[in-house]
């Protein structure tokens, strides 16, 4: 499948609706080799200081996950719908229950992985799970990734599910996607949402564009400098890129 794209602050981003997004990474019909992206605010912030980063990002297939991003896509462009990365890793899990699809999940701890995998069974009877991980909070030496990627090999999973936290979550699921050579998708909070470690947004703040407000007042000594400075170098972003 080709993607439609369209860009926010430079940042290339799918114009596809999220029923497509769902339909087409069960089918796996999506170009070969790109690790996917849940790109937000935040996301788009630390391209500005990291070139790294943004090399791996304009690589990669990005949905706009955000609330604000899609906004300003559809005033830019009109056809940007908001794709939530929660919202995504559900929906695959529901819909991929009679196809077969083999999902593998990538971080956190062994205690959420393991309330996420009852989860799974316990409300979507018929999903494939083929295999968990949880990695150390450090960064891993080479022994440790050889390790993991061991155990993703021998349980060949269709899809990796990566929550690592931005930006390490994407780093490694570019990783994987070029080295193993399986689909590997950067999904955000998404594990600690559907595993019960943290409370999700209310839908009516989600809805108008908050939910960065409420996960903020959950967690205000780790987000308090994300948020702020990350949606004020987003917003100069993009006052940039409008401008040229």
């Amino acid at each position: 499948m080709k993607v439609d794209v369209q860009s926010v602050a430079e940042i290339p981003l799918a114009a596809i609706s999220f029923d497509e997004a769902v339909n087409n990474i069960i089918s796996g019909d999506f170009p070969k080799g790109k690790a996917i992206h849940l790109v937000n605010a935040y996301t788009v912030s630390l391209t500005a200081f990291n070139p790294e980063y943004k090399k791996l990002i304009l690589k990669g297939i990005n949905f706009p996950d955000g609330k604000p991003i899609s906004l300003i896509g559809k005033i830019k462009n009109g056809n940007i719908e908001q794709i939530r990365g929660p919202s995504l890793f559900e929906a695959v899990l529901r819909e991929s229950n009679l196809s077969g699809t083999r999902h593998f999940f990538l971080g956190g701890s062994a205690e959420l992985l393991e309330s996420i995998v009852e989860k799974v069974k316990r409300d979507l009877d018929g999903v494939t799970i083929v295999g968990v991980f949880s990695p150390p909070f450090r960064q891993m030496d080479t022994s440790e990734i050889q390790y993991q990627d061991k155990l993703i090999r021998e349980a060949n999973p269709d899809i990796v599910w990566v929550g690592l936290g931005t930006p390490r979550q994407d780093f490694e699921a570019d990783r994987i996607t070029r080295q193993i050579g399986v689909r590997a998708i950067a999904v955000g909070a998404a594990f600690d949402f559907y595993g019960g470690s943290k409370k999700e947004s209310p839908t009516y703040l989600s809805a108008i564009g908050l939910e960065w407000l409420f996960r903020l007042v959950s967690e205000p000594k780790r987000l308090w400098k994300r948020y702020l400075f990350g949606n004020l170098i987003f917003v100069w972003m993009v006052i940039k890129s409008w401008r040229r």
